[in-house]
């Protein structure tokens, strides 16, 4: 995991996930994952820091998918999540 403030040297895709029922938020941010090429990324947003998300994220995709956060705060993360070849 990184962190960085510096610009990404890629386009984000957006994905909001407070607006999806959280029996649906896993499946339908993995499907996601899975649909990204190589060089795209996933700005994930949230109300709270992902934690179990981030190691299913590690054991499901390996380091396949770099996870960076953009903003760390109570009620409000960002993180993306960049895809490697």
């Amino acid at each position: 995991m990184t962190a960085s403030a510096t610009t990404p040297d890629y386009t984000a895709h957006p994905f909001d996930a407070r607006g999806i029922a959280r029996r649906f938020r896993h499946s339908a941010i993995f499907g996601a994952l899975g649909a990204l090429e190589p060089g795209e990324a996933m700005r994930f947003v949230n109300d709270h820091d992902p934690l179990p998300l981030l190691d299913q994220i590690a054991t499901r995709f390996g380091d396949r998918i770099e996870i960076a956060y953009r903003q760390q705060q109570p009620g409000a993360v960002v993180i993306d999540f960049i895809v490697h070849a």
